[in-house]
């Protein structure tokens, strides 16, 4: 399914599982959900239960791609030659290890460690081992010695990191007839959300899974990549298509969300982007009002439009604040936004984030300020 921002996918995707599981015959142990946050997974976890019912969901997986491969995990650690009391390292474990064993060639140089954790994540997204990692420099190889030395670490210690979740599982189903067959048997139908953001690791998992009988469905837009600085590859949506040539495509172009002029505009901008397929979005919602656009020197000056704007229309609509909305692209962008507000007596509250003011370091910040202000 090609779905549009604000098309309603998320109900589409749960009334397909209600379908698979009561007009289709399936049960809900040998369905599989796959999204890409906790936060989705949880959204759509809750969804399928208020469409199906807590006992016709009952056993049916809901989970990100990593939760998933961890189960695979638990379930064949055998299998990987692994011991059952695996340990799983985080982002800050991971640095610690790699600025141990790189130590002696790049002297704790902390832009250079950073560059070698994104290779070495980028190599086990794209299923390369180490003696297959691709050194196009020498620094390439110093990374790729690097990798060994890190991989040989993990193995011996029983330990998986972030990216092993999907790396390991992929290479056991590719070598494996037996465990691959066991959880196609298992996972018989796959749906998954945000496909444009797999990366060659998760796309190759997703055909392992379905196997020959190529039952799933994938949803995804192309125009919604946001991800390709991690690996994400949205031309996996097009690889579909070759590798399962009796794939079916269903545009959902309707949005439920904007007016037609957003959408218009909207259109105008994603027609610069390469597509993979060509689709319009489309709104019932009426034309709705003019777009203003405004330009501004630099960030602060662009807090300072921004807010004025609101105050204006505010005080000439006679509105609540509450009906307002202030979108930005990064949580680094709120501190100028929340700065302004407050200077203008707005009331205001962060969706999604925590507010900067409130951030423990930047509060004891502002606390000895105050004390040593005269």
């Amino acid at each position: 399914m090609l779905a549009g921002a604000g098309s309603g996918k998320t109900r589409v995707i749960t009334n397909k599982i209600a379908h698979l599981i009561r007009g289709c015959g399936y049960q809900a142990l040998h369905i599989a959900a796959v999204t890409f946050t906790n936060k989705a997974s949880r959204e759509m976890k809750e969804r399928v239960a208020q469409t199906l019912g807590r006992a016709e969901a009952r056993g049916m997986t809901v989970a990100t791609f990593h939760t998933l491969g961890l189960a695979i995990i638990k379930r064949e650690y055998k299998a990987l030659g692994m011991k059952a009391k695996f340990s799983l390292f985080d982002e800050q474990d991971q640095l610690a290890l790699l600025r141990d064993l790189s130590e002696p060639w790049l002297e704790g140089d902390k832009d250079l460690l950073k560059s070698l954790t994104s290779a070495i994540s980028n190599w086990k997204n794209d299923l390369l081992s180490p003696a297959q990692a691709v050194a196009r420099s020498e620094r390439d190889k110093l990374f790729a010695h690097c990798y060994a030395l890190y991989d040989d670490h993990l193995i011996a210690c029983n330990v998986l990191d972030f990216d092993d979740l999907i790396l390991r599982p992929t290479q056991l189903l590719q070598r494996d007839e037996a465990v691959r067959e066991r959880w196609q048997n298992r996972l018989r139908y796959l749906l998954v959300d945000e496909y444009q953001d797999t990366n060659t690791s998760q796309y190759e998992l997703v055909k392992l899974l379905v196997g020959p009988r190529g039952r799933f469905t994938v949803v995804g837009d192309d125009d919604q990549s946001i991800y390709s600085w991690r690996g994400a590859r949205p031309q996996n949506l097009a690889l579909l298509q070759q590798d399962f040539p009796t794939l079916a495509v269903i545009k959902l172009e309707q949005n439920y969300r904007s007016t037609e002029r957003i959408l218009n505009a909207a259109n105008i901008l994603i027609a610069n982007n390469p597509h993979v397929f060509e689709k319009r979005l489309f709104s019932r919602l009426g034309h709705g009002g003019i777009l203003k656009v405004i330009t501004a020197n630099n960030e602060d000056h662009e807090a300072e439009r921004v807010v004025g704007e609101l105050i204006a229309h505010h005080y000439i609509s006679k509105t609540r604040y509450r009906d307002y909305a202030i979108l930005y692209r990064g949580n680094h962008q709120s501190r100028l936004f929340e700065k302004m507000l407050m200077q203008n007596r707005i009331p205001y509250r962060i969706s999604g984030g925590t507010s900067f003011f409130s951030r423990p370091e930047i509060k004891d910040l502002l606390a000895y300020l105050r004390d040593l202000s005269p």
